[in-house]
């Protein structure tokens, strides 16, 4: 027994113990920041890298034919913007395309959730319905409204003439077009926002539900007074990401007319800042132009971010 103690405790088993000891220290103290490391890595050569050249490149007078050929401008591809009116068209047409596409897409969200959110039959197969336009690529879905929204062979055509109601130039209208980029817009992002909300109203307590029933309060008082006050967290959250979703915009509007391509019509009537961008960068090969665009966009969703965290916090504080 006294020969095992001392092989246990001689200089060579502490020593080996010691090591153990401190391998295992380096791999509690470092394991973590090896596992995450792969997303900085990432991050930081297609997220952080591209950000910063960009705003660089923005400050150079730099054509996509030379990229490295940079002549320093300063602000001047920033305040060039402020005079050039197709940035103001597509700087308001991104905004009514986004109002006009999240505002609906929202509130359609939102009864569709309360609806899914009663037990009905088959609510499984309508959960996976809601989904399925997410799922589908926006180039497929933006052909088919396009022949949808046709000007001489278009269903939606067909259907106001049903009614007496002559057949509407969808593409070359200013607010036609307007309008049927944002129904495209509309069809892919209900039924996400809808699965959102359902998420959220199923978190609510039942007891406030049973309490609101006692009282009297009817379905629609159930619903104005219990979920949409529970839900305002949620509802802000798919405010902030609708909008930057808007700010986005660009794949919808670039194939709702193939053959205006980047302009966005005719007449710009429906460029927005993604197409603009595209338009400068690409078209017009200006990339210190495009790279001033994109960091507009980029500064334009900090905005939206303060205002999200300022109406959070005093969300918060009402609730407390």
């Amino acid at each position: 027994m006294s020969s095992g103690a001392d092989s246990a405790d001689s200089p060579a088993a502490v020593r080996a113990r010691e090591r153990r000891s401190r391998r295992y220290r380096r791999d509690l103290r470092w394991s973590p920041y090896v596992c995450v490391a792969p997303f900085f890595l990432f991050f930081a050569a297609f997220g952080l890298f591209p950000l910063l050249y960009t705003g660089w490149a923005a400050l150079h007078r730099v054509e996509l034919t030379a990229p490295t050929d940079m002549e320093w401008a300063g602000l001047r591809n920033f305040t060039r913007l402020l005079g050039d009116d197709f940035f103001w068209n597509a700087l308001g047409n991104t905004f009514v395309i986004g109002v006009i596409s999240t505002v609906p897409q929202l509130l359609m969200a939102l009864g569709i959730a309360h609806l899914l959110n009663y037990r009905l039959r088959g609510s499984m197969f309508f959960r996976v319905a809601v989904l399925t336009p997410y799922a589908t690529s926006v180039a497929a879905a933006t052909l088919v409204f396009v022949l949808l929204f046709g000007r001489d062979y278009g269903m939606v055509n067909w259907l106001l003439s049903t009614v007496g109601v002559d057949g509407v130039d969808w593409e070359n209208g200013s607010w036609s077009a307007k309008l049927a980029v944002s129904t495209i817009v509309i069809w892919r992002w209900t039924g996400y926002n809808a699965l959102i909300y359902l998420a959220a109203m199923q978190a609510i307590p039942h007891d406030l539900y049973e309490s609101a029933a006692l009282d009297g309060a009817s379905r629609w008082q159930q619903f104005r007074y219990v979920t949409v006050p529970s839900l305002r967290p949620t509802i802000l959250f798919t405010c902030v990401v609708s909008t930057i979703g808007a700010t986005q915009l660009f794949g919808e509007p670039l194939l709702f007319s193939g053959s205006a391509g980047a302009s966005g019509g005719a007449d710009h009537q429906y460029q927005t800042l993604g197409l603009y961008l595209y338009e400068q960068g690409w078209v017009n090969l200006h990339l210190g132009r495009a790279s001033a665009i994109a960091w507009t966009m980029f500064l334009i969703l900090l905005v939206v971010a303060v205002v999200n965290a300022l109406v959070a916090r005093r969300l918060r504080a009402s609730g407390e």
